[in-house]
């Protein structure tokens, strides 16, 4: 039996997919499993991720540029967790459970920064 690894035919389309989606990988610094360190939970991650990705969606963001699904080692398991470019991030945290301290003062930061500038 044989397995095949590679195709023998190439495609120039999923060449140029598979670079655009490297190329944007690189810019994506943080990962959602970061808020655990923040306080949050999984699921409390995972609805803000969610939510972050519906504005970006709802505001013309093209998702594929700030938000990866990835798998992540997190001790001796693997869970599935999401690349996220700088923008993404505060996407996330400003969508993030108003009850957290750090949801809350972020929050109040980026609005004390929008007003400052007006």
């Amino acid at each position: 039996m044989e397995i095949a690894i590679f195709t023998k035919e190439h495609k120039p389309a999923d060449s140029i997919a598979s670079f655009t989606e490297f190329y944007y990988s690189l810019h994506m610094k943080h990962l959602a499993s970061d808020f655990l360190d923040q306080g949050l939970t999984p699921r409390q991650i995972t609805e803000a991720v969610v939510k972050a990705m519906n504005v970006g969606k709802s505001s013309g963001m093209k998702i594929e540029k700030h938000f990866k699904p990835v798998f992540t080692g997190a001790g001796k398991h693997i869970v599935k967790d999401c690349k996220l470019s700088h923008l993404a991030y505060g996407l996330v945290l400003i969508n993030a459970d108003v009850k957290l301290p750090v949801v809350g003062n972020f929050q109040v930061s980026v609005l004390s920064q929008y007003l400052e500038n007006q």
